[in-house]
Order: structure tokens, then C-alpha cells, then sequence
């Protein structure tokens, strides 16, 4: 009992990114400046589809909050990282530890079902662009939100106690810059089958069903556009899809990784590497996707900044 309760109650030390060579300093440099893209470009996104009259669509709406979403997963994360390179240290309380996986799942968790949900308001747009007004109305994108944060808060839920609840009786050392799942399942002992059975079992159902519907949504648009006539009707709706399905697959394609194949297929390297790209480089990637390749965003940008100018002007007279 003792020698359990010291356990748990010891502090675990993260490893990182960072192995303090040479390098070092300018992937940290890389990092933070990352990370203030990300929330700088998020928080344009935010303020943008608020301010622009033109953005106020359920596209757009859904849009921002995922920007949102993007913006507090990130922050579970990166400030410490970042804190504990500048400080020399990397040591975590068992009861930070869980409190940075329960909000990491329930962000992450929420953005899954976030996108996946926005695959069906695509598929209402241009396969029913009759009934959008109807199937995409302010009550059906609340619902979709709901639903997206039901979904991330139930995956914290069901993930966060079995991951915790864990006999951590081997190394406190966390190869890793983040408590995540897979990682520390390496750092428990005993039998541990039982564990990972239930935790790939809640995994794989949490990320099929929103992978089903983007699957399923789809795979009706491609059939929809392949039976256009209209050249410049299916430039049109390949270009609205284009930036949805560029980041579903950025997203979805390292978390697959992550939590569907089995401890045996993972590497503390190969954990870090696609941790990295769906936790850091995603919430800056998709702002960036959707302003560059969305000329609805460029001339709210341009509308905006030419607000600002004629404000100044007024200021200065």
C-alpha cells in the first residue's frame, strides 16, 4: 500500500523535444514561434468570421470555433514545454500530469467529431444547396457543437481515468513532451492487456464515428460532382471541400497513427514526430489553409485592414 501510494504521488519528468545539443536552441526558437502563429492566426480567424457580416454563415461558424478549438490544445501544451526548456527542468505532478491529458482529450477529442460534423455541412451544401437554409439552420450548428464537445468531454471521461488509474510502479521518466496515452502505457508494470484492450477499444470507436461520417459525406459529394456537367460547377465544389479535406487528412492521419495501431508499431521517436505535427503544427496549418485557399477570408482580411486604415486616418485628422 505504501509502496503504491508513493507511486502515485510521485512526480513524473518529461523528457521533450528539446535533448539541450546544439540544435536545441533554434528548434526552440522554430517551437515558440510556432506556437504564436498559431495563436495569433486563430484568434484572426476568430475575429474575422465575428466582425464580417459576410462570414456569418454556418460554415464560418463552425469554422471559428474550430479555430478555438485549435487554440486551447495547443495551450495545454506548449506553454509548459516551452517554460520548462528555459527553465532546465521538466518535472510534472500526478495531478498536473492528468489535468493536461483530461483537457488534451477533450479538446483533441472535440476537434475530431468538430471536423467531422463540418464534412456534413460540405455535403448539405452542394449536394442539398436547395435545403442548406433548412438542414444547416442556427439550431442544427448549435447541435453540431454540442455534440462536437459531448464528444471530447465523454473521450477525456472514459480515457483519462484508465490511463491515470495505471500501476505506475517502473520509471517516472515520460520519453515524451506531453502525458499522452500510448506513452505513458509504456510506463506502467504488470499486465498491463487488460489496459490496453479497453483504451484501443474506446480509441477506435471515438475516432471511427467521426471518421465514418467524413467518409460517408464524402463519398455522396464525389458522386454529386462527378455527375455535374458544369466544369466550373465542380471547380467550384472541389475548391469548397479542398481546404476541409486538407486538414481532416493532416489531422486525422497522425492521430490515426497514434491511437489505433498497436505499442508494438510505436517508437518513442515516431510518438514525438506525429504528437508534434497534430499538436503543434496543425492549429497553425489550419488557420493558414482556410484564409489562403478561402477568397471569402482574403476580402474579409482586406476589409478589415482597410477599416483599420480609415480609422487611423480619422484619428490622425
Amino acid at each position: 500500500m505504501d509502496e503504491n501510494n508513493r507511486t502515485v504521488s510521485s512526480d513524473f519528468t518529461l523528457v521533450g523535444l528539446f535533448t539541450h545539443s546544439k540544435a536545441s536552441g533554434f528548434l526552440f526558437s522554430v517551437i515558440c514561434a510556432i506556437f504564436f502563429m498559431a495563436m495569433i492566426a486563430n484568434g484572426v480567424m476568430i475575429f474575422l468570421i465575428h466582425v464580417d457580416p459576410h462570414l456569418h454563415t454556418p460554415m464560418y461558424f463552425l469554422l471559428s470555433h474550430l479555430s478555438f478549438v485549435d487554440m486551447m490544445y495547443i495551450s495545454t501544451i506548449m506553454p509548459k514545454m516551452l517554460v520548462d526548456y528555459l527553465v532546465g527542468r521538466g518535472t510534472i505532478s500526478f495531478v498536473a500530469c492528468t489535468a493536461q491529458h483530461f483537457l488534451y482529450m477533450t479538446f483533441v477529442g472535440a476537434e475530431f467529431f468538430l471536423l467531422g460534423l463540418m464534412a456534413y455541412d460540405r455535403y448539405v451544401a452542394i449536394c442539398k444547396p436547395l435545403h442548406y437554409p433548412d438542414l444547416m439552420s442556427q439550431r442544427v450548428c448549435w447541435m453540431i457543437l454540442a455534440n462536437s464537445w459531448l464528444g471530447g468531454a465523454l473521450d477525456s471521461f472514459l480515457l483519462t481515468p484508465i490511463t491515470m488509474s495505471l500501476p505506475f510502479c517502473a520509471s517516472h521518466k515520460i520519453n515524451h513532451f506531453f502525458c499522452e496515452a500510448p506513452t505513458m502505457l509504456r510506463l506502467a508494470c504488470g499486465d498491463k492487456a487488460i489496459y490496453e484492450m479497453v483504451m484501443y477499444a474506446c480509441c477506435i470507436t471515438m475516432l471511427l464515428i467521426p471518421f465514418s461520417v467524413v467518409t460517408a459525406s464524402y463519398t455522396q459529394i464525389i458522386i454529386t460532382v462527378h455527375q455535374m456537367k458544369s466544369l466550373e460547377g465542380k471547380k467550384k465544389a472541389f475548391a469548397t471541400c479542398s481546404s476541409h479535406m486538407t486538414v481532416v487528412t493532416l489531422f486525422y492521419g497522425a492521430a490515426l497513427y497514434t491511437y489505433m495501431l498497436p505499442q508494438s508499431y510505436h517508437t518513442p521517436v515516431k510518438d514525438k514526430v506525429f504528437s508534434a505535427f497534430y499538436t503543434i503544427l496543425t492549429p497553425m496549418l489550419n488557420p493558414l489553409i482556410y484564409s489562403l485557399r478561402n477568397r471569402d477570408v482574403m476580402e474579409a482580411l482586406q476589409r478589415a485592414m482597410t477599416r483599420g486604415q480609415g480609422t487611423c486616418g480619422v484619428r490622425s485628422n
